[in-house]
């Protein structure tokens, strides 16, 4: 999945160093990488016992909500990326909108929170259904850098305003 910015001549001048960017645009790299730790910690969440599971999926929920409200880059994980991540990889040429990350990061505190009540109310299935939908989607971003929630966003978008 690719949000890449290209309506404004700043967002369409390649970038040859990490400071040519398009204001508030985000490395697209970032947000895969993040979806890479997530994976592993809702793999985690469905393989251990349900007190450790419930704990592991709060952190999680924690970074969605960050991401949710305060924007991606406020994560951990985003953090991660730009401190040991980023400096080892090639500047991109590429940039990807915040917004579409940012909604994908509140569909996924939607399913977290959905499993903690799960969890929580003594409905193992419901929790571990939730989270493996969260799981998917992550999978999905990590793998092939295709973002469930991001395209969602695009559609309701793309729909609401015509």
């Amino acid at each position: 999945m690719s949000t890449t910015t290209t309506g404004s001549p700043a967002s369409q001048a390649p970038a040859s160093t990490w400071g040519a960017r398009p204001d508030g645009a985000l490395d697209p790299r970032a947000p895969q990488f993040a979806a890479a730790l997530t994976v592993v910690v809702l793999a985690g969440v469905l393989l251990l016992p349900t007190p450790w599971a419930t704990g592991l999926l709060a952190v999680q929920a924690a970074i969605f909500g960050l991401g949710a409200g305060l924007g991606v880059q406020a994560t951990p994980y985003a953090w991660l990326f730009r401190t040991l991540v980023r400096p080892r990889l090639a500047p991109t040429s590429e940039w990807e909108a915040p917004e579409p990350p940012r909604f994908a990061q509140g569909v996924g505190l939607g399913f977290a929170l959905v499993g903690l009540v799960g969890f929580v109310l003594g409905a193992p299935l419901l929790a571990q259904v939730a989270v493996g939908a969260a799981l998917t989607a992550a999978l999905l971003n990590a793998l092939f850098r295709f973002c469930l929630g991001c395209e969602v966003y695009l559609l309701a978008r793309q729909y609401a305003f015509h």
